[in-house]
């Protein structure tokens, strides 16, 4: 993986304000932003992030972050990518604790230990370190066996580095990784030459990714919003009821012309 500062120009620093926050969705209120995708921004600083204290999902991947300490606060958390930035501790992220889905691919993690503080997240199923479709990793993806050593220190995880380790669906995805090896096994021949080395995944990047479970506030919110709408459209409909049979009883006790006898 090439370094992210290794590049022959720097970009201008970016940092994450609430001007920035409410252009991208449209918000007036911080605590309103459930949903964020900030991908490829330059961004540095995290600025005031830690107010959005209901969001839910983030992307931050591509930019040029090396401290997370703005995440502390999102404790509704449940969905983030964090990968290709400068992340060297993912300590911060303790105290996000709802959270279910972690991608730190391309990154600056150089042991197990550092994973440590994720621990006592009970609803963490799925940790990506490494993407190699992407060319992403951390220095600890270098170590032997690191990703059994992940599922012992994090028996909850369904999926690593995009492979269902465990739940719905892994053994058939251990079937099909289990297929694939074989078939590398036999030599090719005849018009069957190469074609261990051109084959190609069955199934795109991210295909096995464990989707988590959303919560229903987004639907929550939206439905609050209809019911107050729709609140507002039956008393103002009961209004204009009122005002139309006032005008009907106006109108009722206005003498009529061809009512007068001469």
């Amino acid at each position: 993986m090439e370094a992210r500062g290794e590049k022959g120009e720097e970009a201008e620093p970016v940092r994450i304000t609430s001007q920035l926050l409410k252009a991208k969705t449209g918000e007036f209120d911080l605590e309103s932003i459930l949903l964020l995708k900030l991908p490829g921004l330059g961004l540095s600083d995290l600025g005031c992030l830690g107010e959005c204290s209901n969001l839910e999902w983030l992307d931050l991947s591509g930019n040029a972050v090396a401290h997370l300490g703005q995440l502390s606060s999102l404790k509704a958390l449940a969905v983030l990518n964090i990968s290709s930035n400068r992340v060297a501790s993912l300590e911060p992220l303790a105290g996000c604790e709802n959270l279910q889905s972690l991608n730190a691919a391309g990154n600056l993690l150089s042991s197990l230990q550092q994973l440590q503080c994720l621990a006592g997240l009970r609803g963490l199923e799925s940790l990506r370190l490494s993407s190699p479709a992407g060319g992403l990793s951390n220095p600890l993806c270098a170590t032997l066996g690191y990703r059994h050593a992940m599922a012992k220190m994090f028996p909850g995880l369904k999926v690593i580095d995009g492979e269902r380790v465990s739940g719905r669906g892994s053994e058939l995805y251990q079937l099909c990784k289990d297929l694939d090896s074989s078939l590398k096994r036999f030599p090719s021949s005849g018009g069957g030459a190469g074609l261990a080395e051109l084959a190609k995944p069955w199934v795109g990047e991210g295909y096995w990714d464990l989707r988590p479970a959303r919560r229903s506030s987004i639907v929550e919110e939206a439905y609050k919003q209809f019911s107050e709408v729709l609140q507002e459209c039956r008393e103002l409909s009961k209004r204009a009821e009122d005002t139309i049979a006032q005008a009907e009883r106006a109108l009722n006790i206005r003498p009529d012309p061809n009512s007068y006898v001469f």
